[in-house]
């Protein structure tokens, strides 16, 4: 069985994660969305409403598990058996990035990355933009699936 890892924060799931998570779909058996738990970082969404949003938002693969970790990722990809990760990229800054990432993990515990540019309608997108948009009272309908929007609006009014 052909197994790869799609990680992130994934806070929220934006139609960009979509993209790269529907074709990983198509190449792969079973594509585990991990979400990152990141004490550290401050998040608009808890894991658990993250994981319950993917899932949402997934319903028509029946390819996908839906999970969490925290830590090193290649230690949650051994833990599974999982021997690929797959990551989008959007521009050059976030291949340098993630080419070392790669590296290290190759390096660490023989975990393989696979790169997906992202699909040019979503090359500007993040979650972080995302939230921002929304926060003023932007239109992010055309950037995440309608189920996805009305949870961020109905967050961000009980944030101020």
């Amino acid at each position: 069985m052909r197994r790869v890892v799609c990680p992130g924060s994934f806070d929220p799931i934006t139609n960009g994660h979509l993209d790269i998570i529907a074709r990983a779909c198509t190449l792969f058996d079973e594509v585990v969305i991990a979400v990152l738990v990141n004490q550290t970082k401050s998040s608009l969404f808890t894991v658990d409403e993250r994981i319950e949003m993917i899932k949402q938002v997934t319903t028509r693969y029946t390819n996908i598990k839906v999970d969490s970790w925290s830590g090193l990722l290649v230690d949650y990809c051994r833990t599974n058996k999982i021997p690929t990760i797959v990551k989008g990229l959007r521009a050059v800054s976030d291949f340098d990035y993630e080419l070392q990432m790669s590296q290290v993990n190759l390096q660490l515990q023989g975990v393989e990355t696979l790169f997906m540019s992202t699909a040019p309608s979503h090359s500007f997108l993040s979650s972080s933009l995302v939230k921002e948009i929304a926060s003023y009272g932007g239109d992010v309908s055309a950037y995440m699936p309608a189920a996805i929007v009305d949870k961020l609006r109905s967050r961000l009014e009980r944030k101020d």
